[in-house]
């Protein structure tokens, strides 16, 4: 398999990388870690200009915030690990689409190569699914609790989220999305001890998985994208002072006074 990597907020990036054997265009929106937007639509129509499928992966924000195939996307995949199943307990994945023909194929590349999840696990996750309308109410309520809380705060360097009126792409999700969902990105100030900052964190957890109903927080400089060279890693955007937070469903006053005292107990 051959690919080009290209910043998909510029559409003009995306077609002008499309080759004699481009088959499909694959993004996700918004990104992991840094929460970049990219117009469904105008992309899903770049796509039919060159008889191209588009290829979305909506975890992040979720069929109850996102529809990408209402916008021209012909498959949507989700790591149903994380809000689908929303308690940390499934390792799942899927593919979804509304095209019957697109799906036969899919289902027979499923059953070809024994991709069927286990009954335990369907289980799980259609239980999680049931309540992914309640639980994302939540999540976004205390979302939005915790962006009030760290804008202006004195230790916090910088925000990436798609609800800020200064977030690059903020109208454009607005448009595609119905919520911005409950990831959070933000930068301490340079100099301020970010594993120090995690290790005094004590109701938040420290993990790489996300979407579940207890909140997580990761570093991706040391982990998720730790294996990734610094110096591509830097020019990326995701410095070593980088903190990505999934904002889970516990009283939002416990979330922030444990983000507040982890912050504080920075200067001693």
């Amino acid at each position: 398999m051959e690919f080009t990597v290209v910043d998909t907020q510029n559409p003009q990036n995306v077609e002008e990388a499309i080759q004699d054997n481009t088959v499909a265009i694959y993004f996700e929106t918004p990104t992991n870690p840094l929460m970049r937007i990219t117009d469904i639509h105008t992309i899903a129509d770049i796509a039919k200009k060159h008889h191209l499928r588009t290829i979305i992966d909506n975890t992040f924000a979720t069929p109850y915030n996102q529809q990408p195939l209402t916008l021209g996307a012909d498959i949507v995949i989700h790591s149903a690990t994380k809000y689908l199943g929303g308690h940390s307990d499934v390792v799942a994945g899927l593919a979804v689409t509304n095209d019957p023909k697109l799906a036969e194929q899919l289902a027979f590349l499923q059953n070809s190569i024994g991709s069927t999840l286990g009954p335990d696990d369907s289980w799980l996750l259609q239980r999680g699914i049931k309540t992914l309308n309640a639980r994302m109410r939540v999540h976004q309520e205390n979302a939005n609790a915790v962006i009030d809380f760290l804008q202006n705060n004195p230790y916090i360097a910088k925000i990436y989220y798609p609800d800020l009126k200064n977030f690059p792409g903020h109208e454009i999700a607005a448009k595609q999305m119905k919520n911005f969902g409950a990831m959070i990105s933000f930068e301490l100030q340079s100099g301020l001890d970010v594993k120090k900052f995690v290790e005094n964190l004590e109701l938040i957890e420290l993990a790489e998985s996300l979407g579940g109903i207890e909140s997580l927080i990761e570093v991706p400089a040391i982990m998720t994208h730790g294996s990734i060279p610094r110096s591509i890693r830097l020019k990326n955007g995701i410095k070593d002072e980088l903190i990505r937070l999934s904002v889970g469903i516990e009283d939002p006053v416990d979330i922030i006074d444990d983000l507040k005292q982890a912050l504080i107990n920075l200067d001693k």
